[in-house]
């Protein structure tokens, strides 16, 4: 079963939009985190049960970076925690969806990720993510 586990925004820098977040969501920033595989700066927010993910681009060719440059800022993807990625990515593709990764892959915040292409779900881009042992 998916869990909603975090919202993914797409921010040119997290410099400005740090604060902006934390005056929006009058709450503290508990974590950054840079992803070095997905080029990615990462800041995390909390409000309620509700994980709130900002993503800048570590480069200037990076996905985050292609996104902002074609949609611009906002939201990037919805992410859900699963027990076991393997098992789901594999329903998943039993159903019809398309993987981007055909493997799991370490992604922020010690989780495993995968993302489904947003052709297969309405334009979404979601993700699975498995918290790390």
């Amino acid at each position: 079963m998916l869990q909603p586990e975090h919202i993914g925004i797409a921010v040119k820098n997290l410099a400005t939009s740090v604060p902006l977040f934390e005056k929006l969501l009058n709450s503290q920033c508990y974590k950054t985190e840079t992803v070095e595989s997905e080029q990615v700066n990462t800041a995390f927010f909390k409000t309620g049960e509700t994980k709130i993910e900002l993503l800048e681009s570590a480069t200037t060719d990076g996905v985050i970076a292609k996104f902002i440059e074609k949609k611009g800022e906002g939201i990037h993807h919805i992410a859900f925690e699963v027990t076991d990625i393997e098992a789901e990515m594999q329903r998943l593709q039993n159903e019809g969806f398309t993987l981007l990764n055909a493997t799991p892959k370490k992604g922020a915040d010690n989780k495993l990720v995968c993302f489904l292409h947003p052709k297969g779900t309405n334009g979404v881009l979601v993700e699975l993510c498995m918290t790390l042992p």
